[in-house]
């Protein structure tokens, strides 16, 4: 246990969840944009983020703490759309940049990043999380209030955008255009309630299904972002865990079919081909980006995802299974 800020208690005060009293926690680890505290309450455990101005990675990386407010209300309209699809929440306090929502235990609600990491990669929960994750778009696509509720362009630019595709086509002068390109497309199609980091880090194996965590990004806007981001990483996995590369494609497989079959708010086809071209350019972005991912440390590797990346940032697909399919050829060579 370890001595809670102060300004995580006075937060917890006005949100009426903490009386004058003390109160114990833990600092959790994992996250690089928030503090996230568990703190044992006398009504039991919560957790808490407050929200980082600069973010714990090693480029410059600033964002506005305003979003953690955006962040509350995703939560809120995700478990309207699919309930339990996100942790309760129990109060979000604006000036401190914190929320409070319900604390649930590893014991039962596993990271699918662990399992992913251990090669437990399954295929069936792959297609929960993206039959969730398309009700939530359904849910909310042409809601004149939702997208009201979300005006987030410029968090959104700030967080995801310049970091993963600006910053990537700085990194790769040559394909600075394409990646303009991209980032005009995404702003281009605002659709519906965008999570903006669906990854296995912030998904949680529950016991009736995935929970989402770290909606920092929320957004009204392209959903085909949100599809594509988690396909990402499901392809990086492969050099993490090379002995679960052909589950790992699997998962990538029942993720993509799932939810273009729950896609009701526009064409499938037109979706899909968003996603498609935004996948290479999220897969270079992994490596060259502000935020490469901590585990693919070898050049060798490194060089694998900037070759076939940069082969479809130049030369778009319209079906997400060309890049899957290109990069299950890369594990023979």
């Amino acid at each position: 246990m370890e001595e809670v800020p102060r300004e995580i208690l006075d937060a917890l005060r006005r949100m009426h969840l903490l009386d004058s009293s003390a109160a114990s926690g833990e600092r959790l680890t994992g996250g690089v944009s928030s503090d996230i505290w568990r703190i044992d309450l006398p009504a039991g455990p919560v957790c808490v983020k407050r929200a980082l101005a600069k973010l714990r990675v090693a480029a410059d990386w600033r964002a506005p703490v305003e979003r953690n407010l955006y962040e509350a209300r995703w939560m809120q309209r995700a478990n309207a759309a699919v309930p339990g699809s996100a942790p309760e929440l129990l109060g979000q306090d604006e000036a401190s940049g914190a929320l409070a929502m319900a604390f649930l235990p590893p014991e039962t609600h596993t990271l699918w990043k662990a399992q992913l990491r251990d090669g437990r990669a399954d295929a069936g929960f792959a297609a929960r999380t993206a039959a969730a994750l398309a009700r939530i778009h359904a849910a909310t696509a042409a809601d004149a209030t939702t997208s009201a509720a979300f005006p987030t362009d410029a968090i959104f630019y700030d967080i995801r955008l310049e970091p993963y595709l600006v910053a990537t086509g700085k990194a790769h002068p040559d394909l600075a255009d394409r990646f303009r390109d991209l980032v005009a497309t995404t702003q281009a199609n605002k659709r519906a309630l965008v999570h903006g980091d669906v990854s296995p880090k912030n998904i949680l194996c529950g016991p009736e299904g995935p929970v989402f965590l770290d909606a920092e990004c929320a957004w009204w806007g392209d959903p085909a972002f949100d599809i594509a981001f988690c396909l990402n990483h499901l392809l990086l996995k492969c050099l993490w865990t090379p002995s679960a590369w052909d589950r790992f494609l699997a998962c990538f497989q029942a993720m993509a079919a799932t939810y273009l079959a729950n896609v009701t708010w526009e064409s499938p086809a037109a979706l899909e081909a968003r996603a498609a071209a935004l996948l290479p350019g999220l897969f270079l972005a992994r490596i060259d980006g502000k935020s490469p991912v901590e585990y693919i440390t070898r050049d060798v590797d490194r060089n694998r995802v900037r070759r076939v990346a940069r082969a479809y940032v130049q030369n778009p697909p319209d079906r997400l299974q060309a890049l899957a399919n290109a990069w299950a050829e890369e594990r023979t060579q």
